[in-house]
């Protein structure tokens, strides 16, 4: 056993023990007489049963260490792969739009400590506030916890692509709630976490798209709006449809048709920009999509319209 060999190693007792632990002797001449009982005998025993007891003792606390350690970190693996086997299921849930099902779910760990676990809570406390049956009340309400679950994932991981992605977005939600001069001072938070979510994973599509709404919200902004933000702020917030039309094509090269209103925008970015031709090819695109969720009819029978006016 290891531990057993290091323990010899350390302190040799047994048969070899006394070349290596000698007591001092006693000598005549020294201060105690020739008559006086030296150090030895019983009082020598004592001292080597005491020493041996308090070996056991070590090599019990030493195993006891081991033994806490072992268990330790088997209870951080286990809690480890739980984790993963709740964000797999998640991540299931999501993709298959069993959206109830998938906050009853994640409502289990709110208490967590895992960031993915934490943005993906977000995510579905935003999802079940759009629901069309969701009452205003329980609306504002979830808007409000899905930006405290965002927030707490950011909090215990910087590194969270995701945790950036839905901070942006739950702020930008909450804003609905707050006024146009939260708005306009939360849009500088907002694009600064978006960049964060790309830099973090350049592969994520949209993450991509939503900085493209960014651009393409500022860059329509109405006049009012415009004038009430240089009023609040030195700089306000601005963008082209240009930039948007950037971000919306830069979503599409990373994952094709991955989502309706991408298409949709830059249809419309198109149109902003006085681009029939390539404005009807989009609009077409995003008007022949199969319709998947309810978003994805809304798109399809905007696109139509559009068209319809080209």
């Amino acid at each position: 056993m290891a531990l057993a060999s290091w323990l010899w190693r350390v302190f040799p007792v047994g048969r070899g023990a006394a070349s290596g632990f000698r007591l001092p002797r006693r000598t005549c001449g020294s201060r105690t007489p020739c008559g006086s009982r030296p150090l030895g005998g019983c009082e020598v025993i004592g001292n080597i049963k005491t020493f041996k007891r308090g070996l056991l003792f070590s090599a019990l606390s030493y195993l006891g260490f081991e033994t806490y350690q072992i268990i330790s970190h088997a209870a951080v693996v286990h809690a480890k792969d739980k984790v993963e086997e709740v964000l797999e299921q998640a991540d299931y849930l999501y993709e298959s739009g069993e959206t109830e099902k998938l906050y009853h779910l994640l409502t289990q760990y709110k208490e967590s400590e895992d960031a993915e676990l934490l943005w993906r809570l977000a995510r579905a406390s935003r999802d079940i506030a759009q629901l069309n049956r969701t009452s205003e009340e329980e609306k504002k309400l979830l808007i409000y916890e899905a930006l405290e679950y965002a927030k707490r994932a950011l909090e215990k991981n910087e590194s969270s692509f995701g945790a950036h992605k839905w901070y942006a977005i739950c702020i930008s939600d909450v804003g609905d709630y707050e006024g146009i001069k939260a708005k306009i001072a939360n849009a500088y938070i907002i694009k600064e976490h978006f960049e964060k979510a790309i830099k973090l994973n350049p592969k994520d599509a949209t993450s991509i798209h939503l900085m493209g709404i960014w651009c393409y919200t500022f860059a329509e902004m109405p006049w009012y709006q415009r004038r009430i933000a240089e009023m609040l702020f030195a700089t306000p917030p601005s963008s082209t449809y240009e930039e948007a039309l950037g971000y919306f094509h830069r979503a599409e090269q990373v994952d094709p048709n991955f989502y309706s209103k991408n298409l949709l925008l830059l249809g419309k970015t198109y149109l902003k920009l006085n681009n029939k031709k390539l404005a009807a090819l989009w609009l077409m695109k995003a008007k022949d999509y199969p319709a998947h969720t309810e978003e994805d009819k809304q798109v399809q029978t905007e696109a139509a319209q559009l068209l319809t006016g080209l």
